[in-house]
Formats: structure tokens, sequence, C-alpha cells
């Protein structure tokens, strides 16, 4: 039998659950791009529907233009409970998570409809539960486009890559990526770039038309080859420090709200994608058509570096089968 002062323990140990669970959350964002970019503004509506739906109890604030940090920094950030939420790109996201190794993978996704159904299916969501474990939950995929690369001269066939140093992200298999290209990768932050280019420190990169047209990569590099050569999706996610605190009421509002900003998201930035080709064409950037085969082909020896277990090969074999 409980004694009073057991009881009286009980009651309080419950009241104090309560009371966390119904004490403002005030939840930090980290993004690198600015205001008017589709990330941040997906992101802010994120945090708008959470405040609305919790009467201002939650109260995310997006930070942008990499306050915070880097992308990298910031994830380490997130891991350690100091930061609640970030978008990230996913392959930096390879070494921790494994399979995220797959959604990074060149010349996986046959279109943006085809990514879309593959994220959205059960197997995407089963990349994003594979962070549970490591210290992240896996919010939400974001869009980041089809990268190609762009240049002080133009890409038009395989060959041309051979001995270009191309800036690519800090990710293992986009270093493999370049290696398999010909080229030699140089890793670096978004934020360098810029300066690579200008300077000659690199002669080449890769990323998407917003991208592109937002940094002024343009400025240097003008022309800009359709290799298509990666739908890397970015993904929100959240510290699992602070989420293994929050009621699960919370945990499935914030949830809610992460998943219905990837269709403002994706409605924004196929709607900037169209505004950036615009802005570098008018700029005079010189796009060019790519010979996409040889490049499909050299892809090989990446995946058979990265795609090794049966878990893998199967995340691989369903994306293909996704119609």
């Amino acid at each position: 039998m409980r004694t009073p002062k057991v009881v009286a323990a009980l009651l309080m140990t419950c009241f104090a659950c309560g009371a966390f669970a119904q004490q403002k959350l005030e939840l930090k964002v980290s993004e690198i791009w600015g205001d008017d970019y589709p990330n941040t503004k997906a992101l802010r509506h994120m945090s708008e529907v959470l405040a609305k739906q919790s009467n201002g109890r939650i109260d995310p604030k997006v930070y942008p233009n990499g306050t915070l940090g880097s992308e990298k920094e910031v994830i380490e950030q997130v891991k350690m409970g100091a930061l609640a939420m970030a978008r990230v790109p996913l392959n930096l996201l390879n070494n921790i998570c494994e399979e995220t190794i797959v959604p990074s993978l060149p010349f996986l996704f046959r279109s943006t409809d085809h990514l879309h159904k593959s994220l959205d299916s059960a197997v995407g969501q089963e990349i994003l539960s594979s962070c549970n474990s490591k210290g992240y939950i896996g919010l939400a995929y974001y869009d980041s486009g089809t990268r190609s690369i762009y240049a002080k001269k133009a890409v038009k066939t395989l060959a041309d890559t051979k001995g270009m140093k191309l800036r690519v992200q800090q990710s293992d298999v986009m270093v493999a990526m370049a290696n398999a290209m010909g080229a030699n990768p140089s890793p670096m932050p978004m934020g360098e770039v810029y300066v690579g280019l200008r300077t000659g420190l690199i002669d080449a990169a890769e990323n998407n038309w917003p991208s592109y047209e937002s940094s002024k990569h343009f400025e240097s590099a003008k022309y800009y080859s359709r290799t298509e050569h990666l739908m890397n999706p970015e993904i929100v996610i959240f510290s699992k420090v602070i989420w293994d605190k929050l009621s699960p009421a919370d945990q499935k509002l914030i949830g809610d709200a992460a998943k219905e900003s990837t269709t403002v998201q994706r409605k924004l930035w196929a709607e900037r994608e169209k505004v950036s080709e615009d802005i570098v064409r008018k700029a005079g950037s010189i796009i060019t058509e790519v010979d996409k085969k040889p490049f499909q082909d050299a892809m090989v020896p990446v995946y058979a570096k990265f795609v090794t277990s049966p878990r893998m090969k199967d995340l691989v074999k369903r994306i293909q089968d996704v119609k």
C-alpha cells in the first residue's frame, strides 16, 4: 500500500510532466538561405501553422542566412539539442544514417514526379526513420531541384569534365561521383564557392537553378550544362534530445506541420526554378545540352561502392520500381 508521501511524490511528478507539456516551446530553426528562398518561406509557413494550432504555445523561430552556422555545423547542434530544427541537404547525413545514401545517389530519380512519389511512399518514410537512432527525427523532405554542372566552359560530354576542379558538397557520395566523371572533386561549403570561382580555386561547381542564380555564381561561370546528374532531396531534421521531452500530442503537431510545409515548398520551388532560369538567361548564361548516357554509365562504381548491403539494394530497387 502506498503511503501519503509516496502518493504526493507521484502527484508532483505527474504535475511536473504536465507542466512541461504545457509550457511554451521556443524552438530555434536554422536555414542558410535568405528570407525570399522557398525553403525559408516553407519553414516560416510551418512555424505559423504550429503557432496557430498551439495557440502560440509552440513558437518556432526561423533563423535564415546561416545565422546559426553552416549546414554541417547545425547538424551537430541539432544532435546535441542546442538547436531544435534545421533544413539540411540529405547527403550531409550520409555518414550518420546509412539509408540516406540511397536518395543521394546520382541518376536514381527519373523525374521530379518520380522523386515525389518515391519520397512520399513507405520507402521514403523508412529512410527518414533510419535517423532516429542517430539522434535525429526526420520530419520531411524538401525539393532541391535537379543539379547540373556550371563552369567557365561548356560541358557537353564526359570528356569535358576530365581534370576539372569541381566543387561538390562535403559528401563521400558527391566526391565519388566527381571522381567517376574524371573530375578533381573540391568539397567546400556553399559560402566559399563564389570566391572559389572568382579566384580560379575551382573551375566549376554543380547545383540547381535557384542556387546558381541567387548565389551569383553565374557571374563567374556562365556555362550551365544540363548534366542533371542529381535530384538530391533536402531534409528537415529535429533534435531527438528535444523531441523525446515533448508530449505525443506536440510531436504530432510538429510532424504534421512539417509535412504540410512540403506542399508549400514544392510549389514555391517550382516557381522559383522558372524565375531563376529566366534571370540567368537574361544575364547572359549559356545553357547547353549534354549527352547523359556516358555520365550515367560512369556511375556504376559509385553504386558498387555505396550500395553494398541487402538492405541498401532493396531500397534502391523499391525506388526504381516506383511508377
